[in-house]
């Protein structure tokens, strides 16, 4: 049975701009064939199991030809695969959709057309630019600027295209740009009429470029402007110095790797996505159940005598997650609890508890088991008993120090740490294009699993390939194990919170903003 290709637009290249069935479509898909200007973010949409074709085309070189392209669908489909052809704005402007539909058609391929959101729209309102203005441009066009002078001549009639909308928009003209404004002149435009050429757009490496008609030539080869670039022509181009709104969010012009587990990443990337920045989620690490029997069977004996226990200390949002896992797992009613104090390292902590109707103890000002103890140790008592969940990889500090006071303490690990992450090819081009501002660790183990990683997809040595990154940790412990690695952190917020993390992040990229 043959299969199914949706031909679908990927948007302008933040990942939040593709539909809501684009998007569902991704996460069907048995394969994903995909170009260069497709978000790195809906490749990591798809199911377990998926695979991912690269076919992108680059300025000098074309990893494989339209034809070859077409080909690949219709053999796809017809070993009964779901196909997305996942393309970079919307695949019926300049796309190239019909030929591909036209091929699935002729060999009898079930199809369907998803339209993205296309940058020649997209890419200007993020630089501050409506295409359109009331008072300004009532009508807009839309003009290839990829072929050869020969060809755009042949394609475009400039006698009737110069003055035929109020705004002109080019795409994939960038090398071209000097003629093109040399024939809107020709053809009578005036030298004055605003140009400006927006590179990157909708991403955190995004850059604007303003000029005229007369001089835009001159400042691209001055900025050494590279493609891939929107280009803009007429009167709405003024709009920007009012309209300019995504360049002053805080975390603009930032590209932040994120290695949280995917389960808690969320909170880390809606924020950097909210101040304007743009993560990178890589997660290396991520949190299951134990699998172990002697570790289930000591698990399932401290539940037995939760009514024994003066004390619980959560240390971690996960320890209070797997809990109640647990509890559940083991049928075991909350209430036999009543008797323990609870205690809780840090406000996502006590707050994770507070969700599930259990008020913690006095927050430590210090968020890590120092400061637990430290909180809490006068009224710690020689003979207490007291409860750890924890996960296999925390410390052995705690635990050791509470039986240093005399106190029976009983470790359970309710979760394990596995290490997780592809090979991801993206993330290394990135990183040896210096187009990865920072990277985030939020624990030892996330800074031990992206080394590890790296050295596994080749680089044995990875310290030179994050040269010039930014590296921010949570808290003291992860900033022990960064410098153990090799690493030179430069970012650790005074308190070890996701918010505060970010606030570090926020101030760093104020400090380095040209004035």
């Amino acid at each position: 049975m043959a299969g199914k290709i949706y031909l679908v637009g990927a948007g302008p290249g933040d990942s939040k701009l593709i539909t809501v069935k684009g998007l569902e479509c991704i996460r069907k898909a048995d394969v994903l064939v995909y170009d260069r200007l497709a978000s790195p973010r809906l490749l990591k949409e798809m199911k377990p199991g998926g695979s991912k074709i690269y076919v992108g085309k680059l300025p000098d070189r074309h990893t494989m030809k339209q034809e070859e392209i077409n080909q690949l669908l219709v053999d796809l489909a017809l070993e009964g695969k779901t196909v997305v052809r996942l393309k970079g704005g919307d695949p019926t402007i300049f796309g190239r959709v019909g030929e591909e539909a036209e091929l699935l058609r002729r060999h009898g391929v079930s199809f369907e057309i998803v339209p993205g959101i296309t940058s020649a729209i997209s890419v200007p309102a993020y630089a501050g630019i409506p295409v359109t203005h009331r008072d300004i441009a009532s009508s807009v066009s839309i003009i290839t600027g990829h072929e050869s002078q020969e060809k755009l001549d042949r394609s475009i009639q400039w006698d009737k295209v110069t003055n035929a909308t109020g705004t002109l928009i080019f795409l994939m003209g960038v090398a071209k740009i000097g003629y093109i404004a040399g024939q809107l002149i020709k053809h009578g435009r005036p030298p004055e009429t605003p140009v400006a050429l927006v590179r990157w757009g909708t991403r955190s490496d995004q850059e604007t470029l303003v000029g005229t008609l007369a001089d835009i030539e001159d400042k691209v080869k001055a900025a050494d402007f590279q493609s891939p670039a929107v280009i803009v022509v007429g009167e709405v181009v003024r709009q920007r110095e009012l309209l300019m709104w995504v360049e002053g969010k805080p975390l603009f012009g930032k590209r932040i790797v994120v290695t949280r587990s995917r389960s808690q990443a969320s909170e880390l990337v809606d924020r950097i996505e909210e101040l304007g920045g743009e993560p990178y989620e890589f997660p290396v690490i991520e949190t299951v159940m134990p699998q172990d029997a002697g570790k289930k069977a000591q698990i399932a004996a401290a539940f037995q005598q939760l009514t024994a226990y003066d004390w619980v200390f959560f240390t971690s949002v996960n320890g209070v997650e797997f809990f109640w896992r647990h509890l559940a797992e083991q049928k075991v009613d909350l209430r036999v609890l009543y008797r323990a104090r609870i205690g809780a390292v840090g406000p996502a902590t006590a707050a994770a508890l507070g969700e599930r109707g259990v008020v913690a103890e006095q927050l430590p000002g210090e968020f890590n088991a120092e400061g637990l103890l430290a909180a809490f140790g006068p009224e710690l008592k020689p003979g207490q008993k007291v409860l750890l969940p924890r996960g296999d990889l925390a410390r052995a500090w705690l635990p050791d120090k509470l039986r240093e006071l005399g106190l029976e303490v009983t470790e359970i690990d309710t979760y394990e740490t596995v290490a997780a992450g592809e090979d991801d090819d993206e993330l290394l081009k990135l990183l040896e294009e210096k187009r990865i501002d920072a990277v985030t660790f939020t624990s030892s183990s996330t800074v031990r699993n992206f080394i590890g990683i790296l050295q596994r997809m080749g680089h044995a040595d990875p310290l030179p390939l994050l040269s010039g990154v930014k590296i921010a940790c949570i808290g003291p412990v992860t900033e022990r194990t960064a410098v153990e690695a090799g690493l030179t952190p430069g970012l650790m917020p005074e308190e070890a919170t996701i918010e505060a993390l970010v606030q570090e992040l926020v101030r760093w990229n104020e400090s380095t903003r040209v004035k």
